[in-house]
């Protein structure tokens, strides 16, 4: 019968030692064949999309050389045509934003008048309470303090 080992490390004896062959150290550090296709996959892919970087730098570079002539010949006309475009544009994007803002607004404060409780709501009553306690100790205080300088006029001036 053959002597078998089993594991992945089959050797044969050369002289009291046991060295795995040359093919079986090969067999062991084979990809499979998924390995295979991922690395085939991420070479082809990247040796596209180095091809597309490479075109798009070429294109912009010929670009460049090809329209300077012209952007410099009309730049009188673009500076200003750029700034007029940029402040409206900015100005349209601040509109949308504020309508947004005011909508949301409208939209929570409807809600919340309605008795439907947004996010946040909780907050808002809380804050109402302090206030409404706060005005009223104000209000107390005020009385308090006003009787007060009544009586100091008074002292101050018996006639008045």
């Amino acid at each position: 019968m053959p002597d078998r080992q089993s594991g992945p490390t089959r050797s044969r004896t050369h002289g009291g030692s046991t060295q795995p062959t040359l093919l079986r150290r090969f067999h062991e550090h084979t990809p499979n064949s998924a390995q295979v296709v991922g690395f085939l996959t991420l070479i082809i892919s990247g040796g596209i999309l180095l091809l597309l970087t490479g075109l798009t730098l070429t294109a912009t570079a010929l670009a460049l050389i090809f329209f300077t002539p012209l952007i410099i010949l009309s730049s009188p006309i673009w500076i200003p045509v750029g700034i007029v475009l940029f402040f409206a544009t900015a100005g349209f994007f601040t509109a949308c934003a504020f309508g947004l803002t005011a909508l949301a607004g409208a939209s929570w404060m409807y809600k919340y008048v309605k008795g439907r409780h947004s996010p946040g709501s909780d907050g808002i009553e809380y804050a109402r309470s302090r206030i409404a306690d706060t005005a009223g100790h104000m209000k107390d205080y005020a009385k308090e303090y006003g009787g007060y300088w009544q009586s100091r006029v008074k002292h101050a001036a018996p006639g008045a």
